[in-house]
């Protein structure tokens, strides 16, 4: 029956718009449910979170996260992105897969366990907003007015392999300077012509440390800005270098080399989406390898970036349908996803 109804509820939220920053009608869905089910909740902006009933402060917490915002539908979809349909044992719908499938899945655990009598952890259950703008009112600016975290899983579509590793993300503003003059004049300092040695610096930047799990660090140009007519040349050039960060480095450690290493001017935008990481040893992770789950490192980023604690990032649905047109997650992950979720935490609760 709860799986059942979390199918259900994963569809009525399909129905529901819930881009980032907008998801007032999809945190009114997901507070029925509490309400449907007897739980006592809490709401802050679009983001809702509970505990389970014998919450005990002395002992630590294990926070059940996962996401109810969805980015835009892109342009080839083909389907109604807002029409939950099911063929061929496929839910379609935008947000089914990322991370609708984890986050009913989720609740259905945490709805499980709502009851358990002596846990030795206490469940605390969070439907954050603006994950995918990883925006103020996300899990990040919800994060002081919730219990202490001790241990998290995070709900990711990870086809319910466990990610014990997530590469963090800090992206550069980078700015050519040159000096401004008529084209028709000569001029030594053509800030567009010093673009190709930085791109030779780039290509060359140097992040020895390799990550098992994760590889290494990646530097991607991935925008270059300058000139606005063609008899002038422009006083600076702009540059965008997105990098990935292993959990061999901080955030801070990337941003001095990659200082220490340009020849132009270097901000850093944020440095708060840093990796995350749970050790291989540890009992959580050992109790999904004893179910016959793999441990492996993810590229992609979530809400872990905003979590202090050990965090495994593990959810239904497949990483490579996420954003993708007539997104989908199959009906039968979803079910198999709750079931093993349930199964995880038997073993250490």
């Amino acid at each position: 029956m709860l799986t059942q109804k979390a199918i259900a509820l994963l569809q009525d939220l399909i129905r529901i718009e819930s881009f980032s920053g907008n998801e007032a009608g999809t945190a009114k869905r997901l507070e029925q449910w509490f309400e449907e089910f007897g739980i006592l909740y809490q709401r802050k902006e679009h983001n809702l979170w509970a505990t389970n009933k014998a919450f005990d402060p002395s002992k630590p917490t294990l926070l059940l996260n996962s996401h109810h915002d969805t980015v835009q539908p892109n342009q080839a979809y083909t389907r109604n992105p807002f029409s939950p349909e099911i063929e061929n044992g496929k839910l379609y719908g935008l947000g089914s897969n990322d991370a609708g499938g984890a986050l009913v899945s989720l609740l259905a655990l945490f709805t499980h366990y709502y009851e358990h009598p002596n846990p030795n952890y206490n469940l605390l259950f969070v439907a954050s907003a603006e994950e995918e703008i990883a925006g103020v009112n996300s899990l990040r600016g919800l994060l002081p007015y919730l219990p202490k975290i001790d241990l998290a899983i995070v709900g990711e579509p990870t086809l319910m392999n466990l990610a014990i590793a997530e590469k963090g993300l800090v992206v550069f503003d980078l700015v050519i300077k040159g000096t401004p003059s008529h084209a028709a004049h000569p001029n030594e300092d053509n800030a567009l012509l010093k673009v190709p040695e930085i791109i030779k610096q780039i290509e060359g930047l140097s992040f020895e440390r390799v990550s098992p799990l994760l590889g290494p660090v990646k530097a991607t140009l991935t925008q270059i800005k300058g000139g606005s007519q063609h008899n002038v040349v422009p006083s600076e050039v702009s540059l965008v270098l997105d990098v990935r960060v292993n959990e061999c480095y901080t955030n801070e450690n990337i941003e001095e080399i990659v200082k220490s290493q340009l020849s132009c001017e270097v901000k850093a935008r944020s440095l708060r989406l840093k990796s995350s990481s749970i050790e291989e040893t540890h009992p959580l992770v050992e109790a999904g390898k004893k179910l016959g789950k793999k441990p492996y490192g993810s590229p992609t980023l979530s809400d872990q970036a905003a979590l202090n604690c050990p965090s495994l990032k593990l959810g239904p649905g497949d990483s490579t349908r996420s954003h993708a047109a007539d997104e989908y997650i199959y009906v039968s992950e979803i079910e198999e996803g709750i079931a093993f979720y349930i199964d995880l935490l038997k073993q250490i609760l």
